[in-house]
């Protein structure tokens, strides 16, 4: 089932304007767990604290602290997807639920919240900052127990000294991507093969959704040679600037792999190209491009030798 679009629950009380109550909270929350495992797809809580509140209302006041409330609610919104749900969770806390994420997508996001709050011009002419908790849902968890975790998750990341984001790394996502990766039929880039790099991760998805474009194109019945042929050159463009993009952070990290790395990548665009070539020619037929994407690009490169360099980058639990 679809989750309702907020403005089909305009009439649901509310405490501060774009963000849903507690109680809103409490009365949905039982369906979206439901839905989360009949789905097998992840649900995640993200809990926002603002850091020294309590300072910033004596030196300030009530009414511009209630103004920075206000203020922060459209910054939130900016950044999370329509399928997020964000909730005055009670004093200066707020909470995002966050549909078919798991603790890694979710934490990512709360990074991205994290630094928009505290690069936000507010109008009391400080920066704010924010602490966040992320803790992803257990199939057969009480949701008492699963705020539990994301309180702990939060106090963690006050205790680490504020600004920072701490996760309560457990979770059914993982096992239910390796179940859904199946025959390579759809490529999905789930967040247990990220790098820790945004700008990589961003890319390896882009990669993943032409990829998936292409497969749609090469099954659709009817399909023109035309259209295919478009869809493989898209997903060649895109390949050869995310090899560029990725040797440039991999030079910039010191990779002592990189020019074995690089001959990799110009091996694969050269047979890449001449799949390409014989497939227009009709010399190669659906097939084998399908093995070629499946096996060289997807199952060696993305999730076997991209992996080589993953430990390098610099991990991605805090904000700064």
């Amino acid at each position: 089932m679809a989750r309702k679009s907020p403005d089909r629950m305009a009439n649901v009380p509310r405490h501060l304007e774009g963000a849903w109550n507690r109680a809103w909270f409490d009365r949905m929350i039982g369906a979206e767990i439901e839905r989360s495992v009949a789905d097998r797809q992840p649900l995640t809580l993200i809990l926002l604290d603002l850091d020294h509140f309590r300072a910033l209302n004596e030196q300030h006041g009530r009414a511009k602290g209630d103004t920075v409330l206000q203020e922060i609610v459209p910054v939130i919104q900016g950044r999370i997807r329509a399928s997020d749900l964000l909730f005055r969770w009670g004093g200066e806390e707020f909470a995002v639920l966050a549909s078919t994420r798991g603790h890694r997508g979710a934490r990512t996001l709360a990074q991205d919240l994290c630094r928009a709050v505290e690069s936000h011009d507010f109008t009391i002419g400080e920066s704010v900052t924010v602490s966040a908790g992320v803790a992803e849902h257990l199939v057969g968890e009480a949701p008492v127990d699963w705020l539990e975790r994301l309180d702990a998750a939060l106090a963690e990341a006050k205790w680490q000294g504020r600004n920072r984001v701490a996760v309560d790394a457990r979770g059914q996502s993982d096992d239910w991507a390796k179940e859904a990766r199946g025959g390579f039929q759809r490529f999905d880039w789930h967040e247990s093969n990220d790098s820790g790099d945004p700008d990589l991760d961003r890319e390896h998805r882009e990669c993943f959704a032409r990829a998936n474009d292409l497969m749609d194109r090469l099954s659709a019945t009817g399909a023109g040679r035309e259209d295919q042929l478009a869809a493989i050159d898209a997903l060649l463009e895109h390949a050869a600037t995310h090899f560029a993009q990725e040797e440039s952070v991999l030079e910039r990290s010191g990779y002592a792999d990189l020019p074995e790395h690089a001959r990799v990548h110009a091996g694969l665009l050269t047979r890449a190209r001449r799949v390409r070539e014989d497939f227009a020619l009709g010399k190669a037929g659906v097939a084998e491009v399908v093995e070629f994407v499946a096996r060289d690009i997807v199952s060696r490169h993305f999730f076997t030798v991209d992996r080589a360099f993953f430990p390098l980058l610099p991990p991605a639990e805090a904000t700064r």
